[in-house]
């Protein structure tokens, strides 16, 4: 199309929490309005808050119930998906090379395709790092999206009934849950397991005994268990999940991973069958240098305050995948949900500003707290930490009100509060109908 005819051209690669909220801001200001043409590219047909995968690996949450599909809310929000995994950059034509997809047979879907743009937007988001160290990859299921989450829930209800029809005893290790990464993840998922454990015999698994049979080891390498919460919260995490009968060891670095079990720097040996890796994160590997344009050791895009890439204007990059400054130190925004979508208001922003040829704003960081949900049994965390120069510790059932209200919050942001309401009020009607964990 002549350049003086077609309209700025804006592509967002990433679906993810803040990718899918900016795609559908932009789309309903701009794209609706024709002044600029809204474009998300993400390897997915569907989204899930990547928050909740812990549930689903656990079986609390039916993640196909609660999945988004990238078309139908481009439709309804005046954008346009495509389907595919970005792999590289070419910066001189201003396009972004996406993979071909295959289907199961390995037929080709959609070819390879190099998709342009005026404006860039990156966030592909972060997966697990192994820090290479040997067996993790071979062995260790990674939480990053929601196929590698039902997997290990298929391979932890495979592992259940197996030990439900054994002749004998149960085999020793059979049931033992190995979690390496005492952050958010690692401790949510194995108070979540911890729940999942005690509704099988109601489910007919009677012959496991969730006491004796179950054994849940969460493995950290830091003196404490969430090492980014302030101390006393990491502490009443740790005794709400010694109080569960969950397995900690702190100050313990994974070496060795095999498929009896792993091991750690000072000797320890823990036998298990099912390995979860939750220990560091990284920007995807495509992005090490990517034209140029300058990344860090774990391979996140270094960009300004403006979120601006440092080396090309045209190209923006926010959430996981980017290493922002905060003012006054020398940290980088913590790769947190509510960053992802503080950044993705910033942008929405930022890129009408520069439609209109504007200055744009800087982003600044507000922490508001964090919150770890242990299951059903508690919810700890800190509140308002920016506003009160500290943090105010919450638990219970007004800690828990707020974490729901975090995935609502993202939920008004993509379907708007009407909708909103609509699906949670569906949900809870038909929760009697459906079993309180998820067992195929």
């Amino acid at each position: 199309m002549p350049e003086a005819t077609r309209h700025h051209r804006v592509v967002i690669v990433g679906g993810g929490a803040g990718g899918l909220e900016l795609a559908t801001r932009l789309g309903d200001t701009l794209g609706r309005k024709g002044l600029a043409d809204i474009t998300l590219v993400d390897a997915a047909r569907t989204h899930l808050w990547k928050p909740l995968l812990y549930e689903v690996a656990a079986g609390t949450l039916d993640s196909y119930a609660d999945q988004l599909e990238y078309l139908a809310q481009a439709r309804w929000h005046h954008f346009r998906f495509r389907v595919g995994r970005m792999y590289g950059l070419d910066r001189a034509s201003k396009e972004v090379l996406v993979a071909a997809t295959l289907d199961e047979a390995g037929a080709e879907i959609t070819p390879n395709r190099r998709i342009p743009y005026d404006t860039l937007v990156i966030a592909v988001g972060s997966l697990a790092h192994d820090f290479g160290i040997p067996g993790v990859k071979d062995h260790c299921v990674m939480l990053d999206t929601p196929e590698q989450a039902r997997a290990f829930h298929d391979q932890l209800i495979n592992a259940c009934l197996r030990a439900h029809n054994q002749p004998g005893p149960i085999e020793p290790g059979l049931l033992t849950v190995a979690i390496v990464g005492g952050g958010a993840t690692g401790v949510e998922l194995a108070a979540e397991l911890h729940g999942t454990a005690r509704q099988l015999p109601a489910y007919g698994l009677e012959r496991i005994d969730p006491d004796k049979d179950v054994r849940i080891v969460v493995i950290e390498a830091a003196d404490r268990m969430v090492p980014g919460l302030p101390p006393r919260l990491s502490q009443a995490v740790e005794e709400r999940m010694r109080e569960l009968g969950i397995e900690l060891h702190t100050g313990e670095r994974v070496t060795g991973v095999d498929a009896d079990g792993l091991s750690t720097g000072s000797g320890l040996r823990i036998p298990a069958r099912m390995m979860v890796w939750a220990a560091g994160i990284k920007a995807p590997d495509f992005l090490a240098g990517i034209d140029g344009l300058e990344t860090n050791r774990v391979n996140q895009l270094v960009v300004r305050p403006t979120l601006q890439t440092t080396l090309d204007d045209d190209i923006f990059a926010f959430g996981d995948c980017a290493a922002c400054p905060m003012p006054g130190t020398e940290a980088n925004v913590p790769p947190r949900a509510q960053a992802a979508h503080q950044q993705a208001n910033t942008l929405a922003k930022s890129i009408r500003r520069r439609l209109r040829g504007e200055a744009l704003p800087e982003y600044v960081y507000r922490d508001y707290g964090s919150l770890v949900v242990l299951g059903r049994y508690s919810t700890v965390g800190s509140l308002m930490g920016a506003l009160t120069g500290g943090s105010v510790m919450v638990e219970g059932i007004v800690a828990r009100l707020v974490y729901w209200s975090l995935y609502k919050l993202h939920q008004v942001t993509l379907n708007g509060y009407f909708k909103t309401v609509l699906s949670t009020l569906a949900n809870l009607i038909n929760s009697p109908n459906k079993p309180t964990i998820k067992l195929h």
